[in-house]
């Protein structure tokens, strides 16, 4: 009897640890499927304002177009879409700065290869209105990663590259000029400062001679003085 009323306690218990893991695991279902609701409910709310934003550039409306896709990244700010468009809608403006940071942004968070080519193509193109053909060398480059065969990407491509090489000749040349423009700088400076040291040394023994030549009239003067007074003293003793 003891050993059976033991066995049924353990067995209780077993069903008692069941239950409560039905539960937990019932609990953290159901605050996903909330949390899920409520991520499913932003991103369409921020669809809401894309759709908006569309119907505004349509109309040639920017500023309202570009408030409702602020709102729309605000909202969801994991989503490359509004990122992308804004920032399509920002190189049309020839507003080149802002669209370059948008179209980083939606690389950043672009989840398919698709979407990635699109941001950084453009990102390259932002790169070559400034002429920072480097950084758009590199945009089109993983441009290329995610869609190898786009043809407009490759030509770009090899285009910011050309303009690389010779913007890299061109500050080359420029360096070398720089260079030799210090050089000559340099050179002119040491040949003034050689005139000035020579002038200096010329003026020197000049006042040199002229101090020697003071000193010896000075000298004869004086010689002319003592043999003057010579005469004199004799005949003052006589006259004693």
């Amino acid at each position: 009897m003891k050993s059976n009323k033991f066995k049924y306690k353990t067995h209780k218990l077993k069903l008692k640890k069941l239950f409560l893991f039905l539960v937990l695991n019932l609990g953290i279902s159901l605050a996903a499927q909330e949390v899920n609701s409520e991520k499913q409910k932003i991103v369409e709310e921020s669809k809401e304002f894309l759709s908006e934003a569309s119907y505004e550039m349509r109309n040639d409306n920017f500023p309202l177009a570009e408030a409702a896709y602020r709102e729309a990244i605000a909202l969801n700010p994991e989503g490359d879409t509004g990122k992308y468009n804004l920032g399509t809608v920002y190189y049309d403006e020839k507003m080149n700065e802002s669209a370059m940071l948008r179209f980083k942004q939606a690389a950043v968070v672009a989840d398919t290869k698709h979407d990635k080519h699109k941001a950084f193509h453009n990102l390259g193109n932002t790169f070559m209105n400034d002429k920072k053909y480097q950084e758009a060398v590199e945009s089109y480059k993983n441009a290329l990663r995610n869609n190898p065969k786009d043809e407009e990407t490759r030509y770009n491509y090899a285009l910011a590259k050309e303009l690389l090489d010779e913007q890299e000749k061109k500050a080359g040349s420029d360096n070398n000029k720089e260079d030799q423009e210090d050089k000559k700088d340099k050179e002119n400076k040491e040949n003034q400062d050689n005139d000035n040291n020579r002038k200096d040394g010329d003026d020197g023994d000049q006042k040199n001679q002229q101090d020697q030549g003071e000193q010896e009239q000075d000298k004869k003067e004086s010689n002319q003085n003592e043999d003057k007074g010579k005469p004199d003293e004799p005949k003052d003793k006589k006259q004693q």
